[in-house]
């Protein structure tokens, strides 16, 4: 289903937000945030506006729908948080902020397409909207206005932070076409790929926010390997939510609909009988579009307890985050985000 051959105005989309607030909004409860970076992620959101701003009407036009589809920035607030921890947020941290948002929207907007996927969170697609071709094109300006501004502005140390989760993010998705496709995946290449494809963009986010405030590649490594697990975590939060039954955009079991191999369902297999993981691996294969398979896969995962693994699994990188943190001065800051990272595993959606 697509809504427009490239015309779709910013009125038209504002009606249509009136006319379906349900499907269109993503709500988040903001009183799971601390207020202590209300201000600077005020300034941030007029910064990132002006940063994507074009020459060409169309452009502008789906920017205009990108932002004001936004939704719990969880990436631009671990840059000021990580910025603000060490010191006063700079311009360089805006930049950040507004490079790991361009960076992570031109990765949703890229995927989508290859997904073929109409809708995201509750919102439609890029692509659904204004089809493939227009897709790409934006999510390659969103790549080339990140690298501009940050080579623009001197922000050479944080371009490369960046460009690091860049490379990951594609090798953990080629890394992932290749092993997924026999639907055996051994833990280890899980972890892997969550790694690349997840955490390595939360991990620059954390390392570049300290880095504009400190330029000591100490604490941004540190910071690195703090977004890093608090990233991992996240994920198998994510996870989780294939089995759950709560309102979280997207229905129970689409992960196996979609033949996607996670780790509550990765430990099912790689624990039991060999009769049995033939059945799952068949089902998985063949018979994943008919709900009463779907739910008898889910109701193995359960009975095998997977859905507590995955869940102590995700505890343990939270842990190991917050041990980061330890190493840091107490601070209202510090409290944020240790406030953030606990929202990160607790969200319901």
């Amino acid at each position: 289903m697509c809504l427009s051959d490239g015309g779709t105005s910013p009125k038209n989309i504002s009606f249509f937000y009136l006319k379906y607030p349900l499907f269109c909004r993503e709500t988040f409860p903001v009183a799971a945030f601390s207020p202590v970076i209300d201000a600077e992620l005020a300034a941030f959101e007029v910064k990132f506006k002006e940063a994507v701003k074009s020459r060409a009407p169309l452009l502008d036009r789906i920017t205009y729908y990108i932002i004001n589809r936004k939704g719990k920035q969880l990436r631009p607030r671990f840059v000021l948080l990580s910025a603000k921890l060490f010191g006063p947020i700079t311009d360089a941290s805006y930049r950040a902020a507004s490079l790991v948002e361009l960076l992570h929207t031109a990765t949703l907007v890229h995927d989508d397409v290859v997904d073929e996927s109409l809708e995201r969170r509750g919102f439609f697609s890029i692509n659904a909207l204004w089809k493939n071709k227009v897709a790409v094109l934006v999510g390659d300006y969103m790549l080339s206005k990140g690298m501009l501004m940050s080579v623009d502005n001197q922000d050479f140390q944080i371009l490369s932070i960046m460009s690091g989760a860049i490379r990951s993010i594609i090798e953990g998705e080629l890394l992932q076409l290749e092993k997924s496709r026999r639907l055996n995946l051994k833990e280890d290449v899980y972890l892997e790929i969550i790694r690349s494809k997840t955490a390595s963009l939360l991990a620059s986010a954390c390392a570049a926010g300290a880095w504009s405030t400190t330029q000591n590649m100490d604490i941004a490594n540190k910071m690195h390997k703090f977004g890093e697990l608090v990233g991992m975590a996240f994920q198998m939060k994510d996870d989780l939510f294939d089995y759950g039954t709560d309102d979280i955009g997207k229905p129970t079991g689409n992960d196996i609909k979609e033949k996607k191999l996670t780790l509550p369902l990765i430990y099912t297999i790689n624990h039991a009988p060999a009769d049995l993981r033939r059945q799952l691996i068949y089902s998985i294969k063949n018979e994943n579009r008919k709900p009463e398979r779907v739910k008898w896969i889910i109701d193995q995962v359960i009975a095998a307890g997977g859905i507590e693994y995955a869940s102590q699994k995700m505890d343990e990188y939270r842990l190991q985050a917050a041990a980061i943190l330890d190493e840091f001065e107490d601070s209202e800051v510090k409290k944020a985000i240790l406030q953030l990272v606990e929202y990160t595993t607790n969200r319901k959606y």
